[in-house]
């Protein structure tokens, strides 16, 4: 047991000893710990003092969630059957001990009858957040309400790991074999990735995935629509009935179903009126009629606009394309090349300049100079060859540390994120100050040999942007300067406004300051042409009102599917209904993409994917202050660097996050900024 990597002591994980072995014995014994722990504290002669059970049940349940952690990681970037089976395994253990641990009376009663006044401020609000998480974790329920509860905690983390696995099997399940006249226009490294994979199996021409890497650039830039229809209807068809009949097994119809009928019961138990209710019961919006309302405006914002792109690509399509009535998987085709006409630059052409290790020094460069830090490789054990370690520090000191794992690749599943290993915490056992630790995570290429010749990986400018954007999550949980683990960097911050730090770093993307020290062409290393830059900048807001519209489309989707949403009616009405209040572009009958919608049926975001438009206003707002300081050269006053770093990422989740937000402007936000930013404004 004592070589168990799982049981280590060791700070950070054993990435590269984890086996699926490990993991039952592992999760079994530190179960064991962690309940006798609770057994503990709640015994009537334990004091109801906030460190003396933080020592000894908050150290425990630490223990068992770093191991856990680990695990879930590795399912997530490393799948295989056995870890798979193993993680399934231990999954309704684990999510019975947190159920109850989450609805414990004794544990309820201890928090209540603390001494409030006693407690310094990170340590009050973080109790504020534990009394509010008993009253939702069912610790006011009694009898068989109590079991229900519990029940429907284990089959919803069940079903929505069941969704995962069949968004990801179905993704990988699918490969078409190309010849080279169909993959004419697909840009050369995307070529080269995908001759290499057809060749390793030992089959002719370019093999094509659903994987993202893959996937968009034959949308975008294929000549053939014949290819692009062949991979739009697989992408939009995944894990559900309309794929192909040796795929019907992954589909996620009944998962979905039985996972919004559980919601509503799970909310009625509680006494909310709807699930929707029960999600923003913790978040900054007052209810889902306020959500509703607030994506409803934004949209009739948008609507001219988006409507105009429309019209706009209806146009282009007809008179240069010989498009006269452009399908669902032409859009992409459509509009690369309208932007590649008005603004005479490609996507294929920026993409050039940015090699992913010149964009991870010019995203070092900036984090470094905003947050007086520096960023320096590490060492540590990683799950893949691909992954980095790095440390941060400020004058010589330990801030945080992070893993960066950036390619896409089999077994790992799609889209990026931002996940804790640690956080910051005045550790009450020893009295020690643990440092944070995250993982980065993203999908982007791989670095290709050609003629024998290592080439790096190659990034569209929206990588870089999502690189910025977990960067940004990365630094609220790295930079967070509270000791209290339940209120430091993102834990405690309401999940509306955690997309704020996220979002804000994607307007560095933007800034030419920036921007000229993360490129060097990939065959010359020479830097991104100011003139190019400048086109990329004209072309910023190219469809952001049809942008802006297809992401209120999925919020209010998931918004009104679980405020207005009978269960056991079909999702696909639903979703119609919402097309046709929202979207300006028709979808086919066939596309099922809710039935890979991870974010709300296996991400966290039920009923609230709204955060993302919600916090987007907030990071517009707050980095106009950084427009409002900058000189003539667009560098902004390090003051305000400062003045952010303190009030907003230092602070974490010790404060409600509209105070952190009025720290830093002064003021509530305004939705000026965004519409301004997104080429919306009221003088567009």
């Amino acid at each position: 047991m004592n070589k168990n990597p799982l049981l280590s002591s060791d700070k950070l994980p054993r990435f590269d000893a984890i086996a699926p072995a490990h993991v039952e014995p592992a999760i079994e014994a530190l179960l064991a710990q962690s309940q006798t722990a609770l057994a503990t504290v709640t015994a009537p002669a334990f004091p109801a003092q906030w460190l003396a059970l933080s020592a000894t049940l908050d150290v425990a349940v630490e223990n068992l969630g770093v191991a856990w952690g680990a695990v879930s990681h590795l399912n997530s970037v490393n799948d295989s059957p056995a870890l798979r089976a193993a993680y399934n395994a231990a999954l309704p253990k684990v999510t019975d001990f947190f159920t109850r641990l989450g609805a414990d009376e004794k544990l309820y009663a201890k928090y209540k009858a603390m001494d409030v006044a006693s407690l310094n401020v990170e340590q009050k609000q973080a109790h504020k957040n534990a009394i509010r998480n008993f009253v939702l974790g069912g610790a006011e329920l009694t009898g068989s309400a109590r079991e229900r509860f519990a029940q429907i905690q284990e089959r919803l983390a069940e079903l929505s790991q069941k969704f995962s696995e069949n968004a990801l099997d179905a993704t990988d399940a699918f490969s078409y074999y190309a010849n080279a006249s169909e993959v004419e226009g697909v840009p050369a490294d995307v070529l080269d990735t995908a001759r290499a994979a057809a060749q390793s199996e030992g089959k002719e021409g370019y093999k094509l995935t659903l994987k993202m890497p893959c996937y968009l650039p034959v949308m975008q830039f294929a000549h053939s629509s014949a290819l692009r229809q062949i991979l739009y209807r697989a992408y939009v068809t995944r894990a559900s009935t309309q794929a192909p009949a040796e795929l019907h097994k992954f589909d996620n119809s009944a998962t979905m179903q039985e996972i919004l009928a559980l919601r509503e019961e799970e909310a009625a138990l509680l006494g909310f009126a709807n699930f929707a209710a029960l999600s923003v019961a913790p978040k900054m919006a007052d209810s889902p009629d306020t959500v509703i309302r607030f994506l409803r405006d934004l949209g009739a914002k948008a609507r001219p606009f988006a409507e105009k792109d429309v019209a706009e690509l209806r146009a282009f399509a007809a008179e240069h394309l010989h498009l006269q009535d452009p399908q669902a998987w032409d859009w992409p085709y459509i509009g690369e090349k309208l932007k590649e006409a008005r603004y005479a630059f490609s996507e294929q052409e920026v993409k050039q300049y940015f090699t992913a290790p010149k964009v991870l020094a010019g995203l070092f460069k900036i984090v470094e100079t905003l947050f007086d830090v520096s960023i320096r490789a590490d060492s540590a054990p990683v799950w893949h060859p691909e992954v980095k370690f790095f440390r941060i520090e400020r004058h010589g000191a330990l801030i945080g540390q992070f893993y960066l794992d950036p390619s896409a690749r089999s077994g790992k599943r799609g889209g990026a994120w931002m996940d804790g290993v640690l956080g910051r915490w005045l550790r009450p056992d020893t009295g020690k100050l643990q440092t944070p630790v995250a993982h980065l995570v993203c999908n982007f290429a791989l670095g290709t040999q050609v003629d024998g010749v290592e080439k790096p990986a190659l990034l569209t400018h929206d990588d870089v942007i999502t690189l910025f954007h977990e960067c940004g999550h990365g630094l609220h949980h790295l930079l967070t300067q509270v000791s209290e683990r339940d209120v430091a960097g993102i834990s405690g911050v309401e999940w509306d406004a955690v997309e704020l730090p996220s979002q804000f770093m994607e307007n560095f993307c933007w800034e030419w300051n920036v921007i000229r020290h993360m490129t060097a062409h990939v065959d010359n290393g020479l830097p991104l042409p100011r003139a190019l830059f400048e086109k990329m900048l004209a072309a910023r807001n190219f469809q952001s009102g049809m942008q802006t519209l297809r992401q209120i489309e999925f919020a209010l989707f998931d918004m009104l599917l679980h405020s207005a949403h009978d269960p056991a009616a079909d999702v696909m009405d639903l979703l119609k209904q919402v097309r046709a209040e929202v979207a300006v572009l028709p979808s086919p009958e066939f596309n099922r993409s809710v039935h890979t919608f991870s974010h709300i049926f296996a991400g966290g975001y039920a009923a609230g994917y709204y955060s993302y438009k919600w916090a987007e206003v907030l990071s517009a707002d707050a980095y106009a202050a950084f427009e409002e300081s900058a000189d003539d050269e667009g560098t902004p006053d390090p003051s305000t660097g400062k003045k952010y770093l303190h009030a907003i990422l230092e602070a974490g989740g010790s404060r409600p996050a509209m105070e952190s937000f009025k720290a830093f402007r002064g003021r509530e936000p305004s939705m000026d900024a965004l519409l301004r930013h997104q080429g919306m404004g009221a003088s567009a």
